[in-house]
């Protein structure tokens, strides 16, 4: 089963809410293998200013960025090669909305240069888990918001957490996906082809049931977990 191998929480926070448009600001990747946990936490200066609103959701300013964050180069190239490692291994990526995220890096490291995640695996971006598209499809008809503090508190997972911090967000994420397989224990034993479908499937009807109430029509399968 694929949860008997590594797992690799990921989470961003940003310039604001468009992945192709935003910076990247701070990210975490936390590996979770039978050894425990190892955590990775950048802060970047994304050369360019963060705005008031987005400072206010995670708490970065653009002087605290400029001051105490690493080269914007750097932390993509560190991210990336940390993720597409674990990607080409077959670790699976657990990423809450993880169409934003994922969208986000590819563009970051193509505005600067550098090779993407897609460029480094040789094979579209995967395998990615995300519970937000998980619980779409393993609930489909429940009513409610599906925010990642909706899902803590659904699935008993609650922590007093501090969202919209990259960190407590890859942690809550992955409390939430280990929820998710105690009550849904036939994911556990899915293949992570079959999931990556199933969650591109969710993704796709979510998708088309926005733009139908805006009056336009989508034609799926729409690309996920990369949207741009």
């Amino acid at each position: 089963m694929w949860t008997n191998h590594p797992v690799v929480g990921f989470d961003t926070e940003t310039t604001g809410v468009d992945p192709t448009q935003e910076r990247l600001v701070t990210a975490s990747v936390i590996v979770v293998d039978h050894e425990g946990a190892t955590r990775h936490y950048w802060l970047a200066d994304p050369e360019v200013d963060i705005p008031l609103q987005a400072q206010n959701v995670h708490g970065i300013s653009t002087e605290q960025a400029r001051r105490e964050g690493e080269p914007i180069g750097k932390v993509l190239s560190e991210v990336a090669e940390l993720l597409s490692q674990h990607m080409a291994a077959g670790h699976p990526v657990v990423a809450f909305n993880a169409a934003y995220d994922l969208t986000l890096i590819e563009c970051e490291l193509e505005r600067h240069g550098l090779p993407t995640l897609k460029e480094r695996l040789g094979h579209e971006v995967g395998p990615v888990i995300d519970p937000y598209m998980l619980d779409r499809s393993v609930d489909r008809y429940r009513k409610g918001k599906r925010r990642l503090e909706n899902l803590a508190e659904h699935y008993g997972v609650a922590d007093d957490d501090s969202f919209h911090n990259a960190e407590a967000d890859v942690l809550a994420t992955l409390r939430v996906l280990g929820a998710m397989l105690r009550r849904y224990p036939e994911l556990a034993h899915d293949s992570l082809a079959h999931l990556m479908e199933i969650q591109q499937q969710a993704y796709t009807e979510f998708q088309q049931f926005i733009a139908g109430r805006n009056g336009r029509q989508l034609h799926g399968p729409l690309p996920w977990p990369v949207t741009a």
